[in-house]
């Protein structure tokens, strides 16, 4: 079950030198094996997916002509990703593309030693022992961080300037796997009933249902902020976060320089450094917020 107490799933806040195979085993055959970890669903990123195989492009990896892909889909059950990781490692990859959170890169790094793997997280990977430092990562992981954190923050002045009467605000968090579908509900009803505001931080499984997500929001009135324009676009109030498309289009980037035969070490984790603010004024309207005019004009999208 989703709840609100420390243990559930929304929490509130008051009123936060390793040998190489030669060239990244691309001398192995004419079509490189590249494996793809994520913690959510085929359906729900399959646009991730897509933008992965645009940053291999630029690089000169096409699907199908001198690359393959192998996918393994935990469905939102995080649980699934070490035997995922161990599964593809079986099929001796050139590259792992740990995607879709921390979960992913930490279940990458202890299926394998000496695979490159590129990862895409919102957590800092030096804190949770994946690379050493970030402009040196020094093992066989790199990737990609936003450093989801320090975002949070933003998130909640963003909230505080919206809707400055919320004197609690939600924070809607997957700590372990999904639940049920009808936890969902029972958590915005919860949030409803406790709270002025919510965030709901970046997290492949919401990813993978953003639909609902927006809509329970908004069937509940609840103004809420989310890290992805996606959700923006799909019906939520607002988004504050880095570009998640460039995100993966940088980790195909990272994945077809390795195929070239450079190293993950030598190779510094990516920090977005542009963040976009999307606003959802039909959602103000329907919520009955009035979106204040210096809101408005930092915005770089507003959703008529």
């Amino acid at each position: 079950m989703f709840d609100l107490t420390r243990r559930g799933f929304a929490t509130l806040l008051g009123g936060a030198a390793a040998a190489w195979p030669l060239g990244a085993r691309a001398q192995q055959a004419a079509a490189p094996l590249v494996g793809f970890l994520h913690g959510g669903t085929s359906d729900g990123a399959a646009h991730q997916a897509t933008n992965f195989h645009l940053g291999l492009q630029q690089i000169g990896y096409v699907e199908g002509r001198n690359i393959t892909t192998e996918y393994r889909w935990a469905e939102g059950h995080y649980d699934r990703l070490p035997a995922l990781a161990r599964d593809l490692v079986g099929h001796r990859p050139a590259v792992i593309a740990a995607t879709g959170g921390l979960a992913s890169a930490l279940a990458a790094k202890a299926a394998s030693k000496d695979i490159p793997i590129v990862f895409l997280m919102g957590d800092d990977p030096v804190k949770f022992g994946l690379v050493t430092s970030l402009n040196r990562p020094g093992g066989n992981l790199t990737g990609v961080s936003f450093l989801a954190p320090a975002l949070e923050a933003k998130r909640v002045e963003l909230l505080r300037e919206l809707v400055p009467t919320a004197g609690t605000i939600a924070v809607l968090v997957n700590p372990n796997s999904p639940g049920a579908e009808g936890d969902f509900e029972v958590a915005f009803a919860n949030v409803a009933q406790q709270a002025g505001a919510l965030i709901v931080v970046s997290d492949p499984f919401f990813t993978s249902r953003r639909d609902q997500l927006t809509a329970l929001a908004a069937g509940h009135r609840i103004p809420a902020i989310y890290h992805d324009r996606e959700f923006a676009a799909a019906g939520g109030l607002m988004s504050y976060g880095a570009s998640l498309a460039g995100a993966y289009q940088e980790v195909g980037v990272y994945t077809g320089r390795i195929l070239k035969g450079e190293r993950p070490t030598d190779l510094p984790v990516i920090q977005p450094t542009k963040f976009e603010l999307v606003v959802n004024l039909k959602t103000a309207k329907e919520l009955g917020i009035e979106i204040p005019p210096s809101l408005l004009a930092r915005a770089d999208q507003v959703i008529e």
